[in-house]
C-alpha cells in the first residue's frame, strides 16, 4: 500500500483517479479547494477505503507550503505526490487574473504551486523511496517569455495555459536530474486531450475524451509500471506512451533562466 497526496481530486481527473486508488487499496491523501467538497468527497471515498481531506487554496503560496508541512508532520511515510490540480484556459475572452500572491493566475497554480509544494515535501519522499513524483501537464505547452513572464502584454488564456504547462515540464526534467540516484522518480504526462471536465467546459470547448480516458497514465506512473517497463524518471508522457514535450523545455539554457525566475518568484 502507498500514501500517495493528490491536488485537485474533488472533480475532475483527479477525482477519478483518487477513486481509483483507494479502490485498489492505496491510502489517498485527498486535496480540494473547497472544505465542504472536500469532506463529501472524502465520505465517499472512505466506503471504498482509506482517504483522508486537505484544503487548500493553491493560489496562495503560503496556503501551499502551509498544506505541505501538515502533510510531512502528520504523513511521514508519504510515497506518492500527484501534482494535479489546475487552473484552465478560462472562459473566452476572459481577461487576466492574478493569485493571492499577485503572480498571473495559471502560472501561480499551474506551475508555481506544484513547485513549491514539491519542496516542501522532498524530504519526506527521499525518506521513503522508491518515491514517485507525478506532474499532470499538457501537449499544450508555449515557451515562457522571460522578458514578460507574468503575461501582462496581450494576454491570452489558452497561451497562459500553455506557458505554465510549458514551464511544469520543463521543471520536471530538471528536477530529475537533481534527484538522479535518490530512488525519487519524477516524471510529467498529458493524461488526455479536451477531457470531460468543468475547465474544459469552462473554456468553451467540446470535450475529445473522457477522465477515464487519462486516468491510466496517472495510475501507472504513481503506483505502476508502463506497458513499455519501468518507467525511468525525467520522462514525458502522451498517457501511457513515451512522448517527446516541447522541444525548447530540454534546452539547458532556457531551463536555468526558468529555475532563476521560480527562485525569484517563490522567494
Amino acid at each position: 500500500m502507498c500514501t500517495i497526496l493528490i491536488t485537485g481530486a474533488t472533480s475532475g481527473l483527479g477525482r477519478y483517479v483518487a477513486f481509483e486508488l483507494v479502490r485498489s487499496g492505496h491510502l489517498v491523501l485527498a486535496h480540494g479547494r473547497d472544505p465542504d467538497r472536500t469532506r463529501a468527497l472524502v465520505e465517499e471515498l472512505r466506503a471504498e477505503g482509506e482517504a483522508e481531506g486537505l484544503v487548500a487554496d493553491l493560489a496562495s503560496l503560503a496556503q501551499v507550503r502551509e498544506l505541505g508541512a501538515r502533510v510531512a508532520e502528520a504523513r511521514p511515510g508519504l510515497d506518492v505526490l500527484v501534482n494535479n490540480a489546475g487552473v484552465g484556459a478560462g472562459s473566452p475572452g476572459s481577461g487576466r487574473e492574478v493569485s493571492a500572491d499577485g503572480h498571473e493566475l495559471r502560472f501561480a497554480v499551474n506551475y508555481l504551486a506544484p513547485v513549491a509544494l514539491t519542496r516542501a515535501l522532498l524530504p519526506v519522499l527521499r525518506a521513503n523511496v522508491p518515491a514517485r513524483i507525478v506532474n499532470v501537464g499538457s501537449v499544450g505547452q508555449e515557451p515562457v517569455d522571460f522578458d514578460d513572464p507574468e503575461f501582462t502584454r496581450d494576454y491570452g488564456g489558452f497561451a497562459a495555459y500553455c506557458r505554465s504547462k510549458f514551464a511544469l515540464a520543463a521543471h520536471t526534467f530538471t528536477l530529475a536530474e537533481e534527484l538522479a540516484g535518490t530512488g525519487v522518480a519524477v516524471n510529467v504526462l498529458h493524461p488526455a486531450t479536451f477531457m470531460d471536465t468543468a475547465m474544459v467546459r469552462e473554456g468553451g470547448v467540446a470535450p475529445w475524451s473522457t477522465v477515464a480516458d487519462g486516468a491510466p497514465g496517472v495510475l501507472a506512473l504513481a503506483t505502476g509500471e508502463l506497458a513499455t517497463g519501468d518507467l525511468g524518471t525525467g520522462r514525458f508522457f502522451d498517457g501511457t506512451r513515451p512522448a517527446r514535450a516541447h522541444e525548447e523545455t530540454y534546452d539547458p539554457k532556457t531551463r536555468e533562466r526558468l529555475a532563476q525566475l521560480t527562485d525569484e518568484l517563490l522567494a
